[in-house]
């Protein structure tokens, strides 16, 4: 049996969908902190599992009995995030689950500070905990980036950036999702992959959001950029985000979605007719 955590939220319900492409749903559970949110997938056969990133007994309860523990990793924003991953990964290895999976971060193991500095630390206790480990190391979600909100870009003819016109390797949730269901899927114990799509700039973006909707989108760039975005920002101008491999492409069995069918995606109504 496979279990997912985190299957509620925008990662872990895609992958779970994979999974059941591909399983019976008597083969996969889910855990959940509320169960009401996964009802639907409770009215599919898929066992439901009660736990929390927070309360080690409710994980080692949860774990029980499976035979691959797919980790998702909790959201950047909480400030525990760091002791959350060390309570999955000791539950899991106190419940001796066959295999643990867990979705980390591109770079994660030559970085040890910031977020990427958590995945490290996370890997390295799935090292230590004896586990085979399936390991699979996501980009930035092209989701951040290409969303409805290019829809004022595209009103406003103009789209910008700080982000000085060097490449990012972003792969959306749906790819990814894909490619964890086929690599918990696989018959290897441990394995590594390094997930990118195919890198894109800023400008490139401002020019398939022209051809697609039809009106000129210029691009502008621009000093600074306000939040989380701006961090990323400083990262993306010193080509922090220009590593690529073919580990996604390979798991899938086919190319990521291309820039232009993301943005599509994101926003169908900018199709012309």
């Amino acid at each position: 049996m496979i279990l997912v955590t985190g299957a509620t939220g925008m990662l872990g319900r895609q992958v779970v969908d994979r999974l059941l492409d591909r399983l019976p749903a008597t083969d996969v559970a889910v855990l959940v902190r509320d169960p009401a949110k996964a009802a639907e997938l409770a009215a599919r056969g898929v066992d439901v599992r009660l736990g929390d990133y927070d309360d080690p007994d409710s994980l080692r309860a949860a774990f029980a009995g499976a035979g691959t523990v797919l980790f998702i990793s909790a959201p950047v924003t909480y400030s525990g995030r760091l002791e959350q991953h060390r309570n999955v990964v000791h539950a899991a290895a106190a419940t001796d689950v066959g295999r643990i999976a867990y979705t980390s971060g591109v770079g994660a193991d030559f970085v040890d500070e910031g977020v990427l500095g958590e995945h490290h630390q996370t890997e390295e206790w799935i090292a230590q905990s004896g586990l085979p480990a399936v390991i699979l190391r996501h980009p930035i979600y092209s989701e951040l980036y290409i969303n409805p909100g290019l829809q004022a870009a595209v009103e406003a003819g103009e789209l910008t950036s700080s982000t000085g016109g060097r490449g990012l390797n972003t792969a959306t949730r749906a790819d990814l999702a894909a490619a964890a269901a086929s690599a918990v899927t696989a018959t290897e114990p441990s394995a590594t992959y390094n997930f990118t799509g195919s890198l894109w700039t800023f400008p490139e973006l401002a020019e398939v959001l022209g051809e697609v909707s039809g009106r000129p989108v210029a691009y502008r760039e621009v000093e600074t950029e306000e939040g989380f975005l701006g961090v990323l920002a400083e990262v993306i101008r010193s080509g922090g985000f220009e590593i690529e491999t073919d580990d996604l492409e390979r798991v899938l069995g086919r190319p990521p979605m291309t820039l232009r069918e993301t943005v599509l995606a994101a926003l169908p109504a900018l199709q012309r007719p």
